[in-house]
């Protein structure tokens, strides 16, 4: 689990935001320190209501960056609204809206669910916690102390829970685990019915909404890819997203860590998926400066970052965890591990800005699932690429709405998308 510091300007809705950023970091096991220097991630929630308080977020976020062993995440106005200022100014950050914060700060880790995996309903977002624990045994992670195994409910009550959220409201179904990919691997045997699931929940449920698949380990999914592929190509209602974090391009750091899977792996679930859906998003975590990396191995990290060209990466530089394996080991020095961070983030705004620069003029069906800056709104479109939408609110655009939009331009981690003058709005996602 993590340790976090965090610090909030502008706004009561800024103070807000920074409660539910920690409530959800509480529930999930980490805890807050008295001070950037003792935490593993620092957290900075910006205001850019005036360019002098924009210079301020900058020099805060210059001062994190240098000063603090901690990983820095920028949130709030100014990361929504110019994201892109903090690379510019040689801010090794990741900027991240402030509901991506949580599940970001992992350190590498299985996200850790509620003990009695209930399904929640945020607005138009369904939460459908799948299962609890995992099965992998990785060097560095505590979360596995806290959860144990996979314990998989049958698929008829996860379905059933899939089936209340869309009656509640939900039109978007987030599936969460510690490892979705190995959901029911305690009942089937040693295979993920992770497949099985998902061709239910789109078939047996009627109603409006999307599916959106949490991690997923590539073991658990590798031996069911094909099938797993063929599932999402044949769902209009399936976000064609895959979170599989790799952690590293060398199969000699995986062993260290215990992944369980090897780069061909996963590289073998990236060409699958390839294969059979035309445009989609692959999100993946990798973990900088592990004990054994040499600085081959993280070159092997940045070249399978630019072969598979993820569009949504989470970086994080090792920490050490009491009581797991990896705690014994040497460490490497923290400079080392900033220039590494810092290398494979400047990679990553490249391949992540390339993704969104493509998308430059091309029209999208968006979900519009959260509230944006003043009158703008947010969403996802059907690959769950984010989609900013300046003016919706005056346009009578509402939560839940799927609305058609010309994507203008970009900030590099999101688009930017403009309205035509008599919007469509209320379609059905999977039209």
């Amino acid at each position: 689990m993590a340790r976090y510091h965090i610090e909030t300007y502008g706004c009561t809705s800024n103070r807000g935001e920074s409660q539910q950023i920690e409530r959800a970091l509480r529930a999930g096991g980490h805890h807050p320190v008295g001070s950037p220097q003792e935490a593993d991630v620092a957290i900075l929630n910006t205001c850019t209501v005036l360019e002098k308080t924009e210079r301020n977020m900058l020099e805060r976020a210059r001062e994190l960056d240098a000063e603090t062993p901690a990983d820095l995440v920028v949130t709030g106005c100014m990361a929504l609204a110019q994201g892109e200022q903090f690379h510019d100014a040689g801010i090794n950050a990741d900027v991240l809206h402030w509901d991506e914060v949580a599940e970001h700060v992992r350190n590498g880790e299985c996200p850790t669910v509620t003990p009695d995996t209930d399904p929640v309903v945020d607005g138009v977002v369904g939460i459908l916690p799948i299962a609890r624990g995992c099965m992998s045994d990785c060097s560095y992670c505590i979360t596995k102390h806290a959860t144990g195994r996979i314990e998989s409910p049958p698929v008829e009550e996860n379905v059933r829970k899939a089936r209340a959220l869309v009656h509640a409201g939900a039109r978007e179904i987030r599936i969460t685990g510690q490892d979705t990919g190995v959901y029911g691997w305690d009942r089937n045997q040693g295979e993920s019915l992770l497949p099985e699931l998902l061709e239910r929940i789109c078939t047996e449920i009627d109603g409006e909404f999307r599916v959106r698949v949490g991690m997923a380990n590539p073991k658990g999914i590798h031996g069911v890819r094909k099938e797993l592929a063929r599932v999402f190509a044949a769902h209009k209602n399936l976000y064609n997203f895959l979170h599989i974090p790799v952690q590293s391009g060398s199969d000699e750091v995986l062993a260290d860590m215990r992944r369980q899977h090897t780069v061909a792996e996963y590289v073998e679930v990236v060409e699958t998926f390839d294969a059979h859906l035309k445009e989609w998003t692959l999100s993946t975590d990798f973990i900088v400066g592990f004990p054994t990396e040499t600085e081959h191995d993280h070159e092997q990290s940045l070249s399978l970052l630019r072969q598979t060209r993820p569009e949504k990466i989470n970086i994080t530089r090792f920490s050490k965890r009491p009581g797991t394996d990896a705690d014994g080991m040497k460490g490497l020095g923290g400079q080392t591990k900033k220039d590494r961070s810092k290398e494979m983030t400047d990679l990553t705004m490249t391949v992540v800005g390339e993704a969104y620069e493509s998308m430059v003029g091309a029209d999208r069906d968006v979900l519009i699932v959260e509230d944006g800056t003043d009158e703008s709104m947010v969403g996802y479109d059907r690959a769950y690429r984010q989609v900013a939408i300046p003016g919706a609110k005056r346009a009578g655009v509402e939560l839940g709405d799927t609305v058609t939009c010309e994507i203008t331009g970009h900030n590099t981690v999101y688009a930017l998308g403009t309205l035509p003058t008599a919007p469509a709005v209320g379609d059905t996602p999977g039209d």
